[in-house]
């Protein structure tokens, strides 16, 4: 099946196409419009890009929506982890503002957490989400993957290594929207 990813985000495109095989995962074409994100949770912002899309190509969109939260700042960035630092931050900019944010010295627990949806252009829908725990490192390291990855140490790895370390098959196979992703294949069926 074709997919259609309600989102610009090359990295997306490319990390989701590898996901979903064997599905389709095909980027947004120009002239769509996507609503901004403005819901108070990951599953509200992402379906309102879904929907929109589905709506405008008559065809099957999926989205996601994600961040990070970190204990030390109730949750904080979440769902505005993308504009964390303000709109139109860079990724640098967001990640030096969070390790600026959480005391080196305190509660260094964060989590990456993903809504993954599938919108039919008849109305149908499906939502999966996930999360992958890890600790903050100040040290950021690695230049692999992108956003937070640099000072994302999962929990599931020993080795201290960042999510910016890691392979792309390892990070996907831990990841938040890897996790979402597989949960979402899954109910969709091969």
């Amino acid at each position: 099946m074709k997919l259609v990813l309600a989102s610009r985000n090359e990295h997306k495109v490319r990390e989701l196409n590898e996901l979903m095989a064997p599905h389709e995962v095909v980027p947004l074409p120009g002239g769509v419009e996507l609503p901004p994100e403005t819901g108070e949770t990951f599953e509200e912002n992402a379906f309102g890009k879904a929907r929109a899309a589905a709506g405008a190509l008559d065809a099957v969109a999926i989205a996601d929506d994600s961040g990070i939260e970190a204990a030390a700042l109730g949750g904080r960035p979440g769902v505005r982890s993308a504009r964390f630092a303000g709109e139109g931050a860079t990724d640098r900019e967001n990640l030096d503002k969070l390790l600026r944010d959480v005391p080196v010295n305190g509660d260094t627990r964060v989590a990456y957490v993903c809504a993954l949806v599938a919108v039919w252009p008849d109305g149908r829908e499906l939502v999966r989400a996930a999360r992958c725990e890890g600790r903050l490192t100040h040290e950021p390291r690695g230049t692999g993957g992108f956003g937070y990855d640099p000072a994302f140490v999962p929990g599931d790895y020993d080795e201290g290594r960042t999510m910016a370390e890691l392979s792309a098959a390892e990070k996907d196979a831990i990841s938040h929207r890897g996790r979402a992703a597989r949960a979402l294949l899954a109910a969709l069926g091969k």
